[in-house]
């Protein structure tokens, strides 16, 4: 099977802005999401994939209709729409197929899925990782970089919510190995290294013992506190934000430590976003 076939796909196509409203969405565009042939280009886009619809195309494409007739079955039995609970379901479904199948076949197939031209197929592979009970830690964190560094945003969020729980169940361990990620050259793993641990976040469950003691947290945080990226800077301040929820007088004196340490315009604009719930 060839996940990544070259397609004829017009530019006007690939330079879309994409539509403000699902119900604006012009119809090629919307078939073309389902069939898996291009990319969404916005969060309306993305967020009105029928995942369902697209794993049916998908795999009638690769010829695996028989092998995934129950599972359509099952996908279809759930009537689920939400995008936070259906891709981690057919993440699910596919896991189970893989582990049925001989070394050579799981590895190509999964290879299919995690290079696939859809950003919706690729996030499926990524909790296809983070629900794989056979990976410890250290392997998802290794599995998943890629999808971490992906360059479609909806495949990057869907990467640091995939091994969430993971990192939740051995938080310990995981800021420990998430420190070279916070130094990394490339600022979509320096990004995830911090969204990944958010002690609230987005769509994600809390992690309770960061709420409590942030603190744990502080070498990654050190490491961003000047970073030169928006994308970067957002997701520290984000984080800040998060903390001083529960615990407001220990972000202010980060934000103080921080302005002392690296009064830069980075630094200024991260702590600034950091404390805009703090009164």
């Amino acid at each position: 099977m060839d996940a990544k076939s070259d397609l004829l796909i017009p530019e006007a196509i690939l330079l879309r802005k994409g539509a403000r409203k699902a119900a604006e969405i012009p119809e090629h565009i919307r078939n073309g999401l389902q069939a898996g042939q291009i990319e969404s280009v916005n969060l309306t886009e993305w967020l009105a994939v029928d995942h369902v619809f697209l794993f049916q195309k998908v795999t009638h494409e690769w010829g695996m209709d028989a092998e995934t007739i129950e599972i359509m079955e099952q996908l279809k039995q759930m009537n689920e729409h939400r995008i936070m609970k259906i891709i981690p379901a057919i993440g699910m479904q596919w896991l189970n197929l893989l582990n049925r199948l001989p070394i050579y076949e799981r590895t190509n197939l999964f290879r299919s899925i995690a290079e696939h031209r859809s950003d919706s197929v690729r996030c499926w592979a990524a909790y296809i990782i983070g629900l794989d009970s056979g990976l410890n830690l250290t392997e998802k964190l290794e599995h998943i970089r890629p999808f971490a560094a992906d360059h479609h945003f909806g495949v990057r969020e869907i990467a640091w919510m995939a091994v969430r729980e993971s990192i939740s169940a051995e938080l310990s361990l995981a800021l420990q190995q998430l420190i070279p990620w916070s130094v990394d050259p490339d600022p979509l793993i320096r990004r995830f290294a911090i969204e990944s641990i958010r002690p609230r976040g987005v769509w994600a469950k809390h992690i309770q013992e960061l709420k409590e003691n942030p603190t744990m947290a502080l070498p990654l945080l050190d490491a961003v506190k000047s970073d030169a990226h928006k994308y970067v800077q957002d997701s520290v301040s984000n984080w800040l934000n998060d903390a001083g929820k529960t615990n407001p007088e220990w972000v202010r004196q980060v934000c103080a430590t921080w302005i002392q340490q690296s009064d830069t315009k980075h630094t200024l604009r991260i702590i600034t976003r950091a404390k805009r719930s703090l009164t």
